[in-house]
């Protein structure tokens, strides 16, 4: 699990991306696009969304990590899935360390992805 407490993080705006430099003790720098979504006056970025994303049975877990990683547990399978993901506003795009592409949406802090519903773990 991602722990805060480990990480700096420098913050550049450019155009309508907010890059995030992030680094965990002895990891490498990762950067990261993250697009901001401006609602009036609340404004929202991806890492809004960071963190586990499960279906009601917790079959399905998504663990969306604030350095546009994400990792799919299936069940047992811990590390079913791994990939990069994008956020744009609510739409989420997903890329698989395959290649392959999938995408959902946040409705009212609710993950809409692949005929799946999943809830934000608190």
């Amino acid at each position: 699990m991602f722990n805060v407490a480990k990480v700096s993080a420098i913050v550049a705006v450019g155009a309508a991306t907010v890059c995030i430099l992030a680094a965990a003790a002895g990891a490498p720098v990762a950067q990261t696009p993250i697009k901001v979504l401006d609602e009036g006056n609340k404004t929202m970025t991806a890492l809004s969304y960071v963190g586990m994303w499960v279906t009601a049975d917790g079959n399905i877990r998504h663990e969306l990590l604030p350095n546009g990683r994400y990792v799919e547990a299936r069940g047992t399978r811990e590390k079913a899935y791994q990939g990069r993901y994008t956020i744009t506003g609510n739409h989420i795009d997903y890329v698989d360390d395959t290649g392959f592409a999938a995408d959902g949406d946040f409705v009212d802090d609710v993950l809409y992805h692949g005929g799946m519903v999943l809830y934000r773990r608190k």
